[in-house]
Parts: C-alpha cells; structure tokens; sequence
C-alpha cells in the first residue's frame, strides 16, 4: 500500500463515540497507532475473554511500590506486549520509565518507536 494511501486512511476512534450527525467518530492513521499503544498498554491480561494473553497490564503496577525493579518491570512488560501485538505495525526502539522525586505517586513511560508504513520516529509519553 502506497504512503498516500495510508494518510488518506480513516480508523473507527478509540473509545468509541458517535458524531453530531449520528456517524461513528473516526480517527487518522497516527490517532489510530496511539490509540492502540494505549490499548495494549491499559488492557490488563485476561480482559478480553478470545485473547486472555492481550495486553501489557500497566494499570495493574499502579499500586506496586514506586522503586527500580518497578521501572525495570514495567519496561519489560510494555516492550515485549508492545512488539508482540503491534510488532507488525510498529518497531519499538525504546521504553524508559521514570519517576520525579517531588511525585512519588507518579511515574512517566516514554515509548519511542518507529512506524514501519511510513519509517516515522515518533515518541509517545504517558504518565500513570
């Protein structure tokens, strides 16, 4: 499929919603890619009863104790799902997890990869 062809492309949204004019919302190309590095991100494993495997289950560290081995652990998990579910669409170059001292309560996953369709470098940052 030719470069223009995958710009012009229109994907169902993420969450699901309806428009104004009662058409389902929908979301372009580079939406769409985030929106399903979030679902793999926040889909804890066993969510979905045909793929009990999906997802890396970040949501589910949120109440482990904010240290090194939980950085290291949640690295893991979001590369590995990460290229296993989109291994097709996306290269993940680099996950790093990190945490600011002034909010323990918090930690920053920055996920840099590359989209194989287009070779685009592109970083997406969350905090959880």
């Amino acid at each position: 499929m030719r470069q223009s062809d995958l710009l012009a492309r229109r994907y169902l949204d993420y969450p699901y919603g309806v428009s104004g004019s009662g058409t389902p919302n929908t979301t372009p190309p580079d939406d769409h890619l985030r929106d399903l590095i979030l679902q793999v991100l926040f889909t804890n494993p066993g969510e979905r009863v045909f793929l009990p495997d999906f997802g890396a289950g970040v949501s589910q560290l949120v109440f482990a104790p904010n240290s090194d081995a939980l950085r290291v652990t949640a690295q893991f998990l979001i590369s590995t799902n990460l290229q296993h579910w989109l291994g097709d669409r996306i290269n993940v170059d680099q996950v790093t997890v990190t945490s600011d001292p002034g909010f323990e309560n918090v930690v920053t996953i920055e996920i840099s990869y590359t989209v194989k369709a287009t070779l685009e470098r592109r970083t997406l940052d969350v905090q959880v």
